[in-house]
């Protein structure tokens, strides 16, 4: 039976009319996957030296024992945002003549080899052989390092079930940062050290092979438990019923006040909303927001006078992250329904328009959400205020114009992480418009006057660009009506 799915796979692979392009990419994601590999092999051979002398540490063995959880959480947190899930693979077999078992135990199985499994294996097997086996023996080695990599191989299996029940939603996210908080915000915060707790674990496998029977025991229910759960929603509409109840009417209704543009702003706010992939940068975005706690409280960047002008660069990525993430596959999104709008009147224009005015209330979202920074001082707050009017004023325009270069055609549903569908090169460089911009304003009067002073011309320059939005956004709504036959065409592709 295995066989025959495998006979299928390799079929569908074949006979796809993308056959050359998909080995290609399999092929370079491949050669990727296998240097990355290497490095992570590196990193394991020198893990006990980096240990002594990096770590200053007498003793490796302890030192690496007492920090694994933190590996752990660190998969956890990985495995949450990389790790695929083989549900959608189910369209594709229900209604062959197999059992529903089979099916499910070949998609799990499958899912299984990948290079994430390969990790922990490649990270702790050159330490165990260096350290422990020296020290405790081989059978206490290979003891250790079983009862490693069945921890690791136990969160594969945990996580399939974990992403399908509490994906994209507020409880998953929850979640996530709680296992954050709890492991390593407890340790940073004083409150207890969970690597100490969990270290007795690793050390008792060293003498006895009770830990290493208890975990495989933990490796098989974790399998048994996403099993079980796949197996009784092994039905697309059961899998989809929760997200698809926990997303329906859920719509801005303020913006149907701004005409047409606002009804398409409200239809893209429901795209997102319901599609996993905008969705997911979405909450990237949100993940963002505390992008300025590596600096803002950072020593290393703290200034006599002043604030360091590397702050400018931050507010700017805080106050606009949705734009630059999400601008950047400006019509992409709605590759599936583009005829749609052209076959309207004052579609296309009222498309664009709708879109810059969904970026801008989540733009101004995100600037609310800053507010707390000024917790590290008033400058913090006037530099998220100077760089969010430059974004809307002059940033926005910049990201959107280069997004329409080529626009390639994107399956909503699949995932953000490690998914290049809709990316081209113009997408690479998108951060140029965010990074170099306001430096180019801000640079001149800072250097010359003072901080404030380019603060200021910050601000102006944004604020005479949101007064001349119009004519601005006309160049974007142009660009799209002189191509727009090109765009239609390039979106009809297969994927």
């Amino acid at each position: 039976m295995v066989l025959q799915l495998i006979r299928l796979e390799i079929l569908k692979s074949m006979r796809s009319t993308s056959f050359a392009k998909s080995a290609l990419v399999a092929i370079f994601l491949a050669f990727l996957a296998v240097v990355l590999l290497a490095y992570v092999l590196l990193l394991g051979i020198v893990l006990k030296d980096v240990l002594e002398k990096v770590m200053e540490s007498s003793d490796a063995y302890t030192t690496l024992s007492a920090g694994l959880v933190y590996f752990f959480l660190f998969e956890f947190m990985y495995r949450y945002f990389t790790q695929q899930l083989p549900v959608m693979e189910l369209e594709r077999f229900l209604h062959l003549p197999i059992k529903k078992s089979n099916i499910i135990h070949f998609l799990l199985g499958r899912s299984f080899i990948s290079p994430l499994t390969l990790i922990a294996p490649l990270l702790f097997g050159p330490f165990a052989y260096r350290e422990i086996l020296p020290k405790f023996g081989d059978v206490a080695a290979i003891s250790w390092i079983a009862a490693v990599v069945l921890t690791s191989w136990s969160l594969h299996w945990l996580m399939l079930w974990f992403k399908q029940k509490f994906e994209d939603s507020l409880t998953g996210i929850g979640i996530v940062f709680l296992v954050l908080l709890l492991g390593a915000g407890s340790t940073y915060l004083g409150w207890y050290n969970l690597g100490e707790i969990i270290k007795p674990v690793f050390d008792w496998s060293l003498t006895s092979p009770i830990p290493v029977l208890l975990l495989l025991g933990v490796f098989v229910a974790m399998y048994q438990m996403a099993y079980v759960y796949y197996k009784n929603n092994a039905y697309l509409e059961d899998l989809s019923q929760e997200e698809n109840i926990r997303f329906v009417n859920q719509e801005l209704g303020f913006l149907s006040r701004f005409g047409l543009a606002g009804e398409f702003a409200n239809l893209e706010w429901k795209l997102i909303i319901r599609h996993k992939k905008p969705r997911t940068y979405l909450m990237l975005a949100g993940f963002f927001l505390l992008y300025g706690l590596i600096f803002y409280n950072n020593p290393q960047y703290a200034s006599e006078e002043g604030f360091s002008h590397l702050f400018v660069f931050v507010g700017s990525f805080i106050t606009g992250i949705f734009m630059l993430q999400y601008g950047q596959l400006f019509l992409s999104w709605n590759s599936a329904n583009f005829d749609f709008f052209l076959q309207k009147r004052d579609g296309v224009e009222a498309l664009i328009k709708g879109k810059y005015l969904l970026f801008i209330v989540v733009s101004i979202l995100c600037l609310l959400l800053s507010i707390p920074y000024v917790y590290f001082g008033w400058d913090i707050l006037l530099i998220h205020l100077a760089t969010f009017l430059f974004n809307m004023g002059v940033v926005i325009h910049m990201v959107i114009y280069l997004s329409l270069w080529k626009p390639k055609p994107m399956d909503l549903n699949k995932g953000a992480m490690f998914n290049y569908e809709g990316v081209g090169i113009a997408q690479f460089l998108m951060i140029i418009p965010m990074l170099i911009a306001p430096y180019v304003v801000y640079l001149p009067f800072a250097l010359f006057f003072n901080q404030y002073i380019g603060l200021s011309a910050l601000a102006i320059v944004g604020m005479a660009g949101i007064i001349a939005f119009k004519p601005l956004s006309r160049l974007a709504v142009q660009r799209v009506l002189d191509n727009r036959y090109e765009i239609s065409s390039s979106f009809r592709q297969e994927i």
